[in-house]
């Protein structure tokens, strides 16, 4: 068997038949690490470091008999042959998971793709601290008023949970760590804006959620713009649908997700978001032993009529779900169909703002109450016990000294031959 993505699907599959005899399993990931991707806005920010988010593949299956990591990416496949090609050569499997994951969907827009930062993987969230540091590094410098506040000033497009997070975090660091870093720097005039194009942020929650989520931030002095669009950035200003324009030189860009389908797949079982349509048993429709999880599977069933939320909880079930198929199927018993059960939603401004919508029981949270509950669900998921800790201890450092201590710029300088 062939698993192609190390994320929360990939991983959990690949964890649930770790040394059962009846399979060998090859895991291919462009990464040698598991990246926990709901914490990369605290990488981007400087309140954790990359390695505290990341898990080294191969150490997860350290004690595996059936389990080979290979680092790699996936080109093409071949369903006919029942073989993959990757930029490390050619692979035939029996059974095949695409767990590919999706990356940052900037609607066509190539001035966004170039310019515009995405937070879908570490190394984005790493380059975009940098690019954050940077900034007011260079705003020293600046020769213009004009110059200054386009260093100063923060778009953020997207009011998921990734912008909400991203702009509290900034928001935060404006008021408590910025300002001792650079005292010649007036960082009243740094602005922070949050563009959204549905009515509200938070969409996918509840209205009380909505409207708390939106209230927090603009008690953190976050401008957020609802049902606007971004239609354009040329590395100087934002245009917005308006009209407006917004100068800055950072565009954080949160507002959309495609799937990553590999070449081979036909057409016609691609739909909207570029997801590849699967049974209810995470299996590709018409093609035999190909299996899609997680962000990339478009599965409908009655509870999701229109498919599955992109939620990391969806990834892990998929995977947790396909993986005891694959045992019941090994010792002829039937399969069962997968469904997706909500526990609920939450999201995290800042200090003491969070909001939480849970199912059972039907409860809504806001406040210092739902800010609790969503650090000891980040850090339960977590993988690896040093992760958890060195977390636990940034987030207690951060809380006490209201600062952040990873705020490096590093750089390669060719060291002079002797």
């Amino acid at each position: 068997m062939i698993i192609v993505g190390g994320g929360f699907a990939g991983l959990k599959l690949a964890r649930s038949l770790n040394n059962h005899t009846d399979f060998s399993i090859t895991l291919i990931d462009r990464f040698n690490y598991h990246q926990f991707q709901p914490l990369f806005y605290q990488v981007a920010t400087a309140a954790l470091d990359p390695s505290n988010i990341s898990f080294p593949l191969r150490k997860a299956f350290h004690k595996s008999k059936n389990v080979r990591i290979r680092i790699a990416a996936l080109q093409s496949i071949d369903p006919k042959a029942k073989k993959i090609v990757t930029d490390i050569g050619e692979m035939e499997y029996d059974a095949l998971v695409l767990a590919c994951g999706a990356d940052t969907n900037f609607f066509g827009n190539d001035h966004l793709v170039k310019l515009a930062f995405p937070m879908k993987s570490t190394v984005d969230a790493v380059q975009l601290k940098y690019r954050l540091i940077q900034n007011y590094e260079d705003a020293l410098q600046a020769k213009t008023e004009e110059e200054l506040q386009s260093l100063m000033n923060i778009v953020v497009v997207g009011g998921g949970p990734t912008g909400v997070e991203v702009s509290g975090a900034l928001a935060e660091m404006r008021r408590y760590v910025l300002p001792a870093d650079y005292p010649e720097l007036d960082f009243s005039r740094m602005k922070i804006y949050l563009i959204e194009g549905s009515p509200r942020t938070l969409a996918a929650m509840s209205e009380a959620s909505s409207k708390q989520s939106r209230a927090y931030l603009e008690r953190l002095g976050v401008i957020v713009n609802t049902q606007t669009v971004v239609k354009d950035y040329d590395g100087k200003n934002v245009i917005l649908n308006s009209g407006e324009k917004i100068p800055t030189a950072t565009v954080i860009w949160a507002a959309g997700i495609r799937g990553n389908v590999p070449a081979g797949i036909e057409p016609s079982l691609v739909v909207k978001g570029n997801r590849i349509k699967v049974d209810r048993y995470n299996q590709v429709e018409g093609i035999p032993d190909v299996f899609v999880i997680g962000d990339l599977a478009y599965m409908e069933t009655p509870l999701y009529p229109h498919g599955h939320p992109q939620l990391a909880n969806v990834a892990i079930g998929q995977g947790g779900e396909l993986a005891k198929n694959f045992l019941r199927s090994s010792r002829g018993k039937p399969k069962e169909q997968y469904e997706y059960h909500d526990k609920g939603s939450l999201a995290t401004v800042g200090r003491h703002l969070a909001v939480a919508d849970l199912k059972l029981p039907k409860i809504h949270l806001a406040g210092t109450l739902a800010w609790f509950v969503w650090m000891s669900l980040h850090l339960f998921l977590i993988l690896g016990v040093k992760n958890k800790l060195q977390i636990f201890i940034n987030w207690i450092y951060k809380y006490v000294t209201y600062d952040q201590s990873l705020r490096l710029i590093l750089k390669v300088f060719n060291r002079p031959r002797t």
